[in-house]
Order: structure tokens, then C-alpha cells, then sequence
């Protein structure tokens, strides 16, 4: 089955595998060929004919009504998030190809913000892309310069590997994002090249793409172990930007008198320009 001609049974597929027979409720007998449940557990937990689940798998069938969608999804345990994308791989309105994207840029007005707020900061586009940053950003990741992605440093990089404690739970996060931030728009270039290459060099990215999880983008807490300060969790909070399809700011912030707090001051203090440096600067201005 191909994600980009029939996605709804390339989905189906994916998250039947995931569901064992004792979470369905129902006994595991005889040699189970396939991980997860069969297709026919599946169309009679759900009240429907095998035949008609196994053509909407195969694609034979695009536009099952919402009524029987949401009696799979309560079979595949699926959440909210989960049930809306499996409702938008069904719209009625066929998917049409995309114009070539605009180039993402970031605001002026938002360049500006960014230099002057004291927490670690940087906008991300739709694909992870760091489009921009302040310095204590690339203080706590030197990967989240200008053209940087995310994504590819968390599954390449060992150096940003090395800086999460959680990689394994940010790996799921990150991919659960993306799901959800793409939904049906799987034929853009950028997303193909990225995902092909990952799939090509990670087999952890390999592993959890396709468990096709879909989770929208909520302010959680990350830790980091970074090599001058230890230890530090901060809050991080990714906030919309008007006028900007799919650019998001990123703050990252301490809890307030926190030892993360005290931490995070360390790190903005080394990040301040010396006696020297200032100096040389006004002399060049001069």
C-alpha cells in the first residue's frame, strides 16, 4: 500500500498492528501470523463485514461513513487526536497536489522579539527547519542555528543525542508532531526528502514512523544534560505567529528561583560579549 494513493488503509493498517487481541478484550487463538489484531477481529469488534474492512484497507472503499470510522477507532483505542486524522484522511474533497510552497520566512517584528527576550528562543518552521535564534538558544544546543532541523539532528546527531536524557520520548514526540502538522499533504518535496533520508540513515526513525501516531504540539517539559551546566528542565511552549502559516516561536523558560533558573543564568552569562569584545566592537562602529 502506498501513504501518498490510499492513506486511510495504509493508517488502518498501521494502527490494527499496534492493538494485541487482550487490549481488544478478545482471546489469542491459534498462530498469529501478523502482530497486532487480524482483519477480521477488527471488522467484528467493530460491527462490520470483513469484506467491506478489507476494502476499505485496500482502498477499494475511500469514503466510509463517519459512523463506521468511529466504531474502528474505538477497536484501535485511538484518542482524539488520532480519531482526527483518521476523519481527515476521508474528506470528501479530493486531495489535490499543492503548488510549490513559499520560502518560510521570519517576520521582521519577530526578529526583533527574538533578540531582546532573555529565555532561549528560536522560530521553527513546518518541518523542524530552525529559521531563527538568539544566542542562548545556540547556547543550549549550538543545533539550533540557522539551518538546522531538528528532526534530523535528534535522529543523527549523537552529540544531540547525548544532550536529552528523554531522547527516546522527544523521538516520539517529534514524530507524532509531524504526523499531525502534515496530515494529508504527504506529497510536499520537503516533506518527501526529509522523511526518505531519515528512513534511509535511523532505524529508530524507521520503527516509530510507521506506528503512525498523530499528536498535536502542546507545551510540555524537556530536559537537558548539558555539558557546562548539568542538569536543567525547562518548560517549553511553541506559540503561533500571526501572518506566518506554520512558523512557530519556541521559548524555552525555568520555573521562577528555580536551581534550573540559577543554571539557565549561568548559561546567559557566558553568553555575554566581554569588556574586550565590546570595545572592539565600538571601535569598528567608530
Amino acid at each position: 500500500m502506498d501513504e501518498t494513493t490510499n492513506p486511510l488503509g495504509v493508517y488502518l493498517r498501521a494502527r490494527r498492528e499496534l492493538v494485541s487481541p487482550q487490549q481488544a478484550g478478545i482471546p489469542a487463538v491459534g498462530v498469529r501470523r501478523v502482530p497486532g489484531l487480524r482483519r477480521e477481529e477488527v471488522a467484528m469488534l467493530a460491527g462490520i463485514s470483513a469484506d467491506y474492512y478489507l476494502r476499505l484497507e485496500r482502498g477499494r472503499d475511500q469514503h466510509p461513513s463517519a459512523q463506521v470510522l468511529m466504531s474502528i477507532a474505538r477497536v484501535l483505542n485511538l484518542d482524539e487526536d488520532h480519531r482526527a486524522h483518521l476523519l481527515s484522511l476521508v474528506a470528501d474533497a479530493p486531495v489535490r497536489r499543492r503548488p510549490p510552497q513559499p520560502k518560510e520566512t521570519v517576520p521582521p517584528g519577530v526578529l526583533t522579539l527574538l533578540a531582546s527576550l532573555v529565555q532561549p528562543a528560536f522560530v521553527e518552521g513546518r518541518y523542524f527547519d530552525v529559521l531563527a535564534s538568539n544566542d542562548l538558544a545556540k547556547a543550549l544546543s549550538p543545533n539550533l542555528a540557522v539551518g538546522g532541523n531538528q528532526l534530523r539532528d535528534m535522529f543523527l546527531d549523537q552529540a544531540e543525542q547525548a544532550l536529552h536524557p528523554d531522547w527516546e520520548d522527544l523521538t516520539e514526540c517529534f514524530i507524532a508532531n509531524l504526523r499531525q502538522a502534515v496530515g494529508t499533504d504527504v506529497d510536499d518535496p520537503r516533506f518527501i526528502e526529509l522523511t526518505g533520508s531519515l528512513s534511509l540513515a535511523s532505524p529508530r526513525f524507521r520503527q516509530l514512523w510507521a506506528r503512525h501516531e498523530v499528536r498535536g504540539q502542546r507545551g510540555t517539559l524537556i530536559r537537558f544534560d548539558h555539558p557546562q551546566v548539568g542538569e536543567l528542565v525547562l518548560n517549553r511552549e511553541r506559540l503561533s505567529i500571526g501572518g506566518a502559516e506554520h512558523l512557530q516561536l519556541v521559548v524555552l523558560h525555568a520555573d521562577p528561583g528555580s536551581a534550573d533558573a540559577e543554571k539557565l543564568g549561568l548559561l546567559a552569562s557566558a553568553t555575554l560579549p566581554t569588556r574586550a569584545d565590546r570595545d572592539k566592537v565600538a571601535r569598528a562602529r567608530s
